[in-house]
């Protein structure tokens, strides 16, 4: 179970979702019950009956920023800048009236350091340094930067969501359509806290009206922020899994959630984490005996099979990709054969996989 390969799986191309379900909540949802070893078949909207009052949802209220920027070097070749950790950028302008952080750029040949690159909407960001794929990058502007991001910054969907990469040529209507629909679709109806680079996924089945419906019935909803940042894609390059040094992410639970999450604990009420960004969120912030301490600061929790839950009693999920992180955590909270047997249902019945894709409900 420390294999990396003991993650892969047999996925065909056409189960990657490009686009999400026309409504949020009527994406399909697989129900895998842990103490009958069941699987069933259902509407996310079904979430509504699988819930029971009392039963508090833990969200990640991370709102995605347009992290990705197309422009030019000073030879004119094309170039593209990944802002990955945008978190650390904000605390670097909090210090010192610059944005910088860690970044991926993409060229015919990367930049050396010094170099000055025009990224649209009067954006200039000069290369600080290099780190293996990792390039350091300072944008100039101060606060202003931040208001020209939203302005010429892309989503910053996932390389396997497939979209016109040109800068406003060429296909640029349809581009700019994409880009405008991506907006409101990689974003959860409960983003708040701007910062993240990649979406909690999970979360974008829910609707307004579906939370309304919880709501109603007794269901709790307690919420935790959680930077995702662009380490959720990168993969797993070890062959033990245990030496795999995974990314660390920016996280907020403050005192009001903390005694909420703590509460349903002591009335014996469910956690049910939605998405991995908040399992990893609770079980870092959670002590031996499960309990929830307020803070703030970098999570590096690596979750793989052996790993005692502290905090989580279910989890709302997606389907992740092989071979990585996230694949080995709910197989560390089920169990990695009946997770696997679960995808290769999944794929025989043609769920719609990955971020725009279909949900699991493993409780």
């Amino acid at each position: 179970m420390y294999n990396l390969f003991d993650y892969a799986y047999n996925l065909p191309e056409s189960l990657i979702a490009q686009t999400p379900c026309e409504h949020r909540s009527l994406s399909r949802l697989m129900h895998l019950e842990r103490k009958h070893h069941g699987i069933n078949h259902r509407r996310f909207l079904d979430i509504a009956d699988l819930l029971r009052p009392g039963d508090l949802l833990v969200v990640n209220d991370t709102r995605v920023v347009p992290a990705r920027l197309l422009g030019h070097k000073p030879t004119g070749g094309r170039v593209e800048v990944l802002i990955i950790d945008y978190a650390a950028g904000m605390k670097h302008l909090t210090e010192t009236g610059r944005f910088q952080c860690d970044c991926l750029i993409r060229a015919s040949r990367r930049p050396e350091p010094g170099t000055v690159l025009e990224l649209g909407q009067g954006i200039k960001a000069t290369v600080i340094e290099h780190r293996d794929r990792i390039s350091v990058v300072c944008f100039d502007g101060g606060t202003a930067f931040l208001s020209r991001l939203k302005k010429a910054g892309k989503m910053p969907l996932p390389p396997y969501i497939k979209r016109d990469q040109n800068s406003g040529q060429g296909k640029g209507a349809s581009a700019q359509m994409d880009e405008q629909r991506d907006r409101q679709d990689y974003q959860t109806v409960y983003a708040n806290a701007e910062g993240a680079v990649a979406a909690p996924t999970a979360g974008l089945h829910f609707t307004n009206d579906l939370l309304a419906t919880l709501f109603a019935k007794g269901v709790e909803v307690a919420r935790i922020t959680l930077h995702v940042g662009y380490g959720t894609f990168v993969p797993v390059r070890v062959t033990d899994i245990r030496d795999h040094q995974i990314h660390s992410e920016y996280f907020i639970v403050d005192e009001q959630t903390a005694e909420k999450i703590n509460r349903a604990r002591r009335d014996g009420r469910r956690v049910i984490a939605v998405g991995t960004t908040s399992v990893r969120t609770l079980e870092f912030c959670a002590n031996d005996d499960g309990i929830i301490s307020a803070g703030q600061g970098r999570c590096d929790l690596f979750i793989y099979p052996g790993y005692r839950f502290k905090c989580v009693d279910a989890m709302i999920t997606n389907f992740h990709l092989p071979e990585s992180t996230l694949l080995m955590l709910i197989s560390a909270f089920y169990d990695r054969e009946r997770i696997l047997d679960a995808y290769k249902v999944a794929v025989a019945e043609k769920y719609r996989f990955f971020s725009y894709g279909d949900a699991m409900f493993i409780e």
